[in-house]
């Protein structure tokens, strides 16, 4: 009976121990591979919602400052950063921490107001200030802004910057104007004191398009930089390597808002906060393919990385509408909070 009952109590150990090490791997597993999360944020809520991409259901929702209008999150996926805008009158970003879903801190950005737009490239927070016709850039390791730059243009709004951290662009709203801004070294003169060192510099180059753009987005491949005009509803397309207009598209996208291109470039989609439509054009014949109705105010758009979906943020109509790339029709709405605008991933090894 002894015999027995040991070996009974040597086989629920060993079933223990073998679920135990099935499911420590299961989360090793789980631990390796990449977390993705949808970041949204609610301008009537003042809150950053963390969104499942999977079940598309709100997993948190954490407070942000009074105005929020764009997000980013670092390269580890582990923090959030939300421009806190105020129609150009504002002056703070906020730092959100994704794993314990908890505001940390806000950063000063004077003597730049009017934080709209940011972006997260080599390690740093690179953002517009449209009150103080500039861009701006926090380096967290210090928790400074360690470089700034004027534009001359009025409304400095929309960013990108380059994954080598050497060409801005922005798009100037009320200017009707792309800025294109090239890093270079500049070495001292004959002139220059004893001990003078090589300094960087950037270079702009303004590229008139049409009052009123706005959205706007750089070809994956590098070569082009769309943008669409509110006023007139034109696209403008600017050849990058020329930094000059190469083309404009009469195609009545009026209230046009973003502008985005499908992760193989494609396909641009375009959306208009006048009138809720969702305007696709192909990239490679300037031709509409398609127009949806989302609803009654189109706003940020957010591609997925695997080209499955986009996401739109219907602003007016409090929900982000899900669209298949493949039938380019809406699937799904997310309730992210009222007057949802600024999207972006978040995405932890």
């Amino acid at each position: 009976m002894k015999n027995s009952k040991c070996h009974m109590f040597r086989l629920i150990a060993l079933h223990v121990f073998l679920v135990t090490f099935a499911c420590a791997t299961v989360d090793c597993n789980a631990q390796q591979g990449p977390h993705q999360s949808l970041l949204a944020l609610s301008k009537a809520n003042h809150t950053l919602a963390i969104v499942d991409p999977v079940s598309l259901n709100v997993i948190a929702r954490i407070p942000v400052g009074e105005d929020p209008h764009e997000v980013v999150a670092s390269a580890d996926g582990k923090t959030a950063y939300v421009c806190i805008y105020g129609g150009g009158s504002f002056h703070e970003i906020n730092i959100i921490d994704l794993v314990a879903q908890k505001p940390l801190q806000n950063i000063d950005t004077r003597p730049l107001f009017g934080p709209h737009d940011i972006t997260f490239v080599n390690g740093k927070a690179w953002f517009t200030a449209e009150g103080s016709k500039a861009v701006g850039r926090y380096d967290p390791a210090t928790g400074k802004l360690d470089w700034s730059m004027g534009t001359g243009q009025d409304r400095t709004h929309m960013i990108h910057v380059t994954a080598d951290g050497k060409k801005i662009y922005t798009t100037n709203v009320s200017s009707g104007t792309v800025s294109i801004l090239d890093y270079t070294i500049i070495q001292p003169g004959k002139m220059a004191p004893p001990g003078a060192k090589p300094h960087e510099d950037w270079v702009q180059t303004v590229v008139p398009v049409s009052r009123g753009s706005e959205g706007f987005d750089v070809s994956p491949d590098g070569s082009e930089l769309w943008t669409a005009a509110s006023e007139d509803g034109t696209i403008a397309i600017v050849d990058l390597s020329a930094k000059k207009l190469a083309a404009k598209i009469d195609a009545k996208v009026f209230g046009a808002n973003r502008l985005k291109f499908t992760p193989d470039g494609k396909l641009v989609f375009i959306s208009s906060l006048q009138s809720g439509d969702l305007a696709i054009y192909d990239a490679k014949s300037h031709k509409e393919i398609k127009r949806l109705k989302l609803g009654h105010g189109a706003a940020g758009i957010l591609m997925d990385p695997n080209g499955s979906r986009a996401f739109v943020a219907c602003s007016a109509d409090n929900y982000v509408a899900v669209i298949d790339l493949k039938t380019l029709e809406v699937t799904q709405h997310i309730d992210v909070g009222g007057v949802p605008d600024g999207l972006a991933w978040a995405i932890r090894p």
